[in-house]
């Protein structure tokens, strides 16, 4: 009798095989700009499936490393990360992974070319694709606001194809007394020697090699006073490393142990003086770094529905090669509907996340109308808080089609559900997205033109299979568009009691 021996997954082409992106890119794009888009992603489709996968599975295999001090006992503060992890970085800048949206060669569309190589990168990419999207936001921040000369050289490295001259940024928001509450950064700046010096401890600082990053920090004036509270926080942009090479004033404390992204650097830090330019206005931080995580919190979600992909198609591609109870597990009815709602789950984030990609590509170019940075900025919140929840969701219920193999690290399928257990977290909770969506609601009168566009939609329905879909979906819009005035008569207490749930109807 011979052995048996079950046959893995095996992963489809990332690009050609996405039938969702390919049609949601030929409903997107005009045929010429369409045929150049697709060359390029078939041939990055197959760059991703064989050099930039094989990478990612190196660097998971050697994580970073910190070497606080040197042989002769001087502190050090070096992370060491392995040459895969560096490798990556060459292939993001060859690439033009950030460089797309700064040349901008399809002008608003640019934004969809770029972001669907995100996609196609990120589930490979050992989550290369964090430092690339803090650089993103970064570089549109400095792209607003860095009218410094000295600045003007750190924009051109950030949005450079040349893997020479790339530079990548960090994101240093958490503190231990803030967190998500950046109203209690502690961090200060002091005007010293003609500048600003940053003192303060950061405790989350993710892709920590990057060779800049942006930051909040207080300034105190000649008499060491602050503002307190979100009004006294301004916004800095700094570079990790002084002309010699070495750090500058910058202590690491820690790398952080994580539950997933084990191939990203994660560390505690402290600055002592570390230089830093301001960006923007005095006090004027918090709204400034919101061009940063507008960006960031767009990749959280493109990222999200990338992984919701990876786990589903490795999941269908089982079905086809397991057997059990006498026939494939693509020929049983339960396991194909189970299936099936991953799939629709998976695309209906996927339009979710690339909606709001369209949107911020209109808004940069100033193509948008006022309708669509209304809705784009609750778009923004709404995408990122629904798709990091439905990710979980998604390559949990992925991984039990696997049985036991889902569970065993050598498949390479339970770091699918660490790494999502991320998404939620990053760039804001669910809980606190979900209270942001109604600032935008109070602040930018967005539930209108938001509900509106869902109409319009609505509206243009004609397939009859659909008709009682479309009935059900006015209806609900209908009654999200009652909640609010409805909470509001019961107190505030009702309506931030309810946000998360309105949040999540709104998005789905």
């Amino acid at each position: 009798m011979d052995t048996f021996y079950q046959d893995p997954p095996r992963l489809p082409h990332p690009f050609t095989a996405d039938a969702a992106l390919r049609s949601l890119l030929a409903n997107a794009l005009p045929a010429d700009i369409l045929r150049d888009v697709e060359q390029d992603l078939e041939r990055f489709g197959d760059r991703v499936a064989g050099e930039v996968a094989a990478l990612g599975r190196a660097a998971e295999a050697e994580p970073p490393r910190l070497v606080s001090f040197d042989p002769w006992g001087r502190r050090a503060d070096r992370i060491e990360v392995s040459e895969a992890w560096q490798r990556l970085q060459r292939i993001s800048a060859e690439e033009g992974i950030v460089a797309l949206a700064y040349e901008r060669p399809h002008g608003p569309l640019s934004r969809i070319h770029q972001f669907a190589k995100v996609y196609l990168f990120h589930p490979s990419s050992a989550f290369y694709s964090c430092p690339l999207a803090m650089t993103d936001g970064a570089a549109r921040v400095l792209e607003l606001l860095g009218d410094a000369p000295a600045l003007s050289d750190a924009l051109a490295r950030l949005t450079t194809r040349d893997p020479e001259r790339f530079w990548t940024s960090g994101q240093w928001m958490t503190e231990r007394s803030g967190g998500s509450d950046v109203g209690g950064t502690e961090t200060v700046a002091r005007f010293e020697d003609g500048r600003h010096h940053l003192y303060g401890t950061k405790w989350f600082t993710s892709a920590s090699t990057s060779e800049a990053a942006m930051t909040l920090a207080r300034i105190e004036d000649r008499k060491g006073r602050t503002v307190a509270g979100s009004r006294g926080l301004s916004l800095f942009y700094l570079e990790t490393h002084d002309a010699d090479g070495r750090l500058d004033r910058i202590e690491i404390l820690r790398l952080k142990d994580k539950l997933g992204t084990r191939a990203l650097p994660t560390a505690e830090l402290t600055m002592h003086g570390t230089r830093a330019v301001l960006l923007g206005e005095p006090g004027s931080g918090v709204r400034d770094i919101a061009h940063l995580l507008n960006l960031t919190r767009v990749h959280n979600a493109i990222c999200s529905v990338a992984t919701m992909r990876r786990a589903v198609a490795l999941a269908a591609d089982y079905a086809s090669r397991r057997r059990a109870f006498g026939r494939s597990l693509d020929a049983q009815p339960l396991h194909v509907e189970t299936l099936a709602g991953l799939e629709v789950e998976t695309r209906g984030c996927l339009h979710l996340a690339f909606h709001a990609a369209a949107l911020v590509g209109r808004q940069e170019c100033g193509t948008a109308t006022e309708d669509d940075l209304a809705v784009l900025r609750m778009l923004v919140p709404l995408a990122k808080l629904y798709t990091g929840k439905s990710v979980v969701r998604v390559v949990s219920e992925a991984l039990e089609a696997f049985g036991g193999a889902g569970y065993v690290e050598d498949t390479g399928l339970p770091g699918l559900l660490r790494d999502a257990q991320v998404f939620p977290i990053w760039e804001g909770t669910t809980n606190v997205l979900s209270l942001d969506v109604l600032r935008a609601i109070a602040r930018q009168q967005a539930l209108a033109p938001f509900l509106d566009a869902i109409g319009e939609r609505l509206a243009r329905v004609t397939a009859s299979a659909l008709y009682d879909a479309a009935a059900r979906a006015r209806q609900t819009v209908h009654e999200l568009e009652d909640w609010l005035p409805r909470a509001s008569d019961r107190g505030e207490a009702a309506v931030r009691g309810g946000a998360r749930a309105f949040a999540l109807a709104l998005a789905r």
